[in-house]
């Protein structure tokens, strides 16, 4: 029957309803399930007691208490706190995704009104609050367990986390990507590629300390610019506005490749039916 004749044609205007409707959906699974609640906060926790127990020793005299460390207070605390902001936002757009490949929903939802970009707005809203849940127990016990809260960074802590959760979420749709296009075999990629960006992310030591000519390599990462920030504030009590504005440039970079790479790989799975064949 001709769309004319009576069948409804969904529009193809954003709506908020149904990006309301698919973050509630992740919020049931979420909160269904207490082993996975307790999962998000239990590996920031142990981190940042970790962590925190280093900057301890190599801050005392024991562990050569004149060093770099002993001039910043909480400075690893604070960099393994932010760094699980970046990790924990990749995972919260990859793992929503792959909820819906383990349980072969996705061709489901796609036979309904819901538009990828609303999709991708959802992965996004779910991953902000995965790593609230799981940052946010961690950074209220470093007070108790070390005298330190990352909240007396201030409003830089905002930006500092927005970049890095920007950045996260454009790493999450490029393994999103991947996924669409090389099937479940590349599932593993959600668990390693942002632990790969580590080293040149520079999160417990300046990027100096790199090799001259990795060092370009790393100050093309957003990350990067991050915690050089996040050193310089604790350091110098001085906002670097240089480093935060190549964050957040790159971030707008890294974003818009990630979504033209997302919806480029989306399409060509609709296409190739992928939506349909694709799971466990």
């Amino acid at each position: 029957m001709p769309p004319s004749e009576g069948v409804p044609v969904p529009r193809a205007t954003f709506s908020a309803r149904r990006v309301g409707a698919m973050v509630l959906r992740y919020w049931y699974l979420l909160r269904g399930s207490w082993p996975r609640i307790l999962e998000l906060a239990y590996w920031p926790t142990m981190q940042m007691i970790l962590w925190g127990y280093i900057n301890q020793f190599m801050a005392s005299s024991s562990g050569g208490g004149s060093g770099w460390v002993a001039q910043g207070a909480g400075v690893l605390v604070s960099a393994v706190l932010l760094w699980d902001v970046l990790f924990r936002g990749q995972l919260g757009v990859s793992i929503s995704f792959l909820e819906e490949m383990w349980s072969r929903n996705l061709g489901h939802l796609f036979v309904s009104p819901l538009r990828p970009g609303e999709w991708v707005t959802a992965l996004m809203t779910m991953s902000l609050l995965r790593t609230l849940i799981g940052v946010l127990p961690a950074a209220g016990l470093a007070l108790p367990f070390f005298g330190y809260s990352v909240f007396a960074l201030g409003l830089p802590l905002v930006a500092f986390f927005a970049n890095l959760i920007v950045m996260g979420w454009s790493l999450g749709l490029l393994i999103v990507a991947l996924i669409l296009r090389y099937g479940m075999g590349a599932e593993g990629l959600a668990w390693i590629v942002v632990f790969m960006l580590a080293p040149v992310s520079a999160v417990y030591y300046p990027v100096s300390v790199l090799p001259a000519w990795l060092q370009p390599v790393a100050l093309a990462l957003p990350s990067t610019h991050v915690f050089e920030g996040l050193r310089a504030l604790v350091f110098d009590g001085a906002l670097r506005w240089d480093h935060l504005a190549w964050a957040t440039g790159l971030n707008l970079l890294f974003m818009a490749a990630g979504i033209a790479v997302f919806l480029y790989a989306f399409h060509q799975a609709r296409v190739r039916g992928a939506l349909l064949q694709t799971g466990e």
